[in-house]
């Protein structure tokens, strides 16, 4: 059914059939309620195509995922939890999400034009952001509603929220250097992205304020994931001084860990100490109970919702400042982060 038998079937013209769907003002309550009624008796629905045609808008938020660093395809419910909370925050105002993963060893940037060229979203949500990222000033530049799940080098002005990973390596560290360890390895993220940078930079300072002079033998860049966990520890273990504590900033690098210590007929929480990033249900089996940390997903995803609609609503004289946000998280104390 169309808009133009619906309002044949009901006797009114279509600009009043349409104002009552639009919830417009200058139709009256009774009419609106009779207009709606019909509209879910009859089994009509808006023609999506035409209103985007006529507002220049699509009714949804794109969220793009990449295969190269975020981690969806290797079991990680970080985003799965995340995008609940994103679509919870939209969906109270008739917005929808999208997600939209560009293809293994796809530029980034040419990913992002390809959409935008198309019109597909009305505004997006960044992931993944590089230390470099040229996505950034793409948007600015044609002032596309954003927001970016975490930093980046530049120096403009842009909407952002990331997660506090200055506070988070300065509590693992101080944790494990009164502990008595002066050899700490790092797992983090490849030195293109942000955080990357963030962390390594972060893990020096509190080596460096602990009299230890850093060694870059212990710092590895990689996935995070649980294969680069597994082998990174691996390669570690083999240094002729070894470790004997380990940062690991990935989701579930530290169930890879784990496995290579046992492996070596290291005990974690007793031979090695280990910290994780975040208590992801793909850490919680791990024994000894991992030392790590926590965030509100859910609370997140809303964040970074009210965040794009802040985006989407501003321009003009009364435009809002954009959202830029560091996102605490707390530290669970588990026994891993013990030594004997």
């Amino acid at each position: 059914m169309d808009i133009r038998t619906l309002a044949s079937h009901l006797g009114l013209s279509i600009g009043t059939v349409s104002r009552a769907l639009n919830d417009r003002k200058d139709v009256s309550p009774a009419t609106r309620q009779r207009v709606i009624e019909a509209a879910a008796t009859l089994g009509y629905t808006p023609n999506q195509s035409g209103r985007t045609l006529r507002s220049g808008r699509t009714g949804t938020i794109g969220f793009m995922l990449t295969l190269e660093h975020d981690s969806a395809i290797h079991g990680d419910p970080f985003f799965m939890a995340l995008l609940e909370g994103v679509q919870s925050g939209l969906s109270a105002h008739d917005l929808d999400l999208i997600v939209l993963l560009a293809r293994k060893g796809e530029d980034g940037l040419t990913f992002l034009r390809r959409h935008v060229s198309r019109g597909t979203v009305d505004g997006w949500l960044l992931s993944a952001t590089q230390y470099d990222d040229q996505r950034i000033a793409f948007l600015l530049d044609r002032n596309i509603p954003f927001v970016a799940l975490g930093r980046t080098s530049t120096a403009r002005d842009y909407a952002w929220i990331d997660l506090d990973f200055e506070r988070v390596v300065e509590e693992a560290m101080a944790l494990l250097i009164s502990a008595g360890h002066r050899r700490i390895g790092l797992v983090a993220p490849p030195a293109t992205i942000n955080n990357s940078h963030i962390v390594v930079e972060c893990y020096r300072a509190a080596l460096k304020a602990a009299g230890i002079e850093p060694n870059p033998a212990l710092i590895h860049n990689g996935a995070t994931d649980e294969s680069d966990g597994e082998a990174t520890v691996r390669e570690l273990m083999t240094l002729k001084d070894r470790p004997s504590a380990l940062l690991l900033m990935g989701e579930t690098a530290p169930v890879g860990a784990y496995r290579a210590l046992r492996d070596l007929e290291l005990q974690p929480g007793c031979d090695v100490a280990v910290i994780g990033l975040r208590d992801n249900p793909a850490c919680r089996a791990l024994s000894p109970d991992l030392t790590c940390f926590t965030l509100d997903l859910n609370e997140l995803g809303l964040a970074l919702a009210q965040g794009v609609l802040a985006t989407l609503a501003g321009g003009g004289e009364n435009a809002l400042e954009p959202t830029q946000k560091l996102w605490s998280m707390t530290l669970r104390l588990g026994t891993s982060h013990l030594s004997a």
